[in-house]
């Protein structure tokens, strides 16, 4: 039995199978998951897990060289984009972040390795992670 780490065994069997550039996503409970993308259910109920537990644990275990973000989050959950950006500025991780819009990153989620699905309720909580390189 693992003693570390994250303990989903869907999640950490995606993450060991990433290569460099690979991508995964973390969304919010109402983005439309496409049936060809593996789904990684974790809602419960509305905001449990939230986006931001599920990110913070994630990113410990994963190498992220960027991150995908939609550009309607700056408007519509500026909260949310702030408790983004705090996280990301106290890991030792400093990813290249470029915003595009939601039917765009919607369309992006296709080529994922996998959506991880929270139960987070606020609006435009979604994120692609773009695997980075270990060494």
């Amino acid at each position: 039995m693992k003693k570390h780490g994250i303990l989903n065994s869907q999640i950490a069997s995606v993450l060991a199978n990433m290569g460099h550039t690979d991508q995964l996503c973390i969304a919010d409970c109402g983005l439309p998951i496409p049936a060809e993308t593996q789904k990684i259910d974790l809602a419960l109920r509305f905001g449990s897990p939230s986006f931001l537990d599920v990110l913070q644990e994630i990113g410990t275990d994963m190498k992220i060289e960027a991150i995908i973000l939609t550009e309607e989050i700056q408007t519509y959950n500026p909260e949310m984009l702030q408790k983004i950006s705090a996280y990301f500025e106290s890991s030792e991780q400093i990813p290249t972040v470029t915003f595009v819009p939601h039917a765009q990153l919607k369309q992006m989620t296709k080529s994922c390795k996998a959506v991880v699905r929270t139960g987070e309720n606020t609006p435009y909580a979604n994120i692609i992670l773009q695997s980075g390189c270990i060494f």
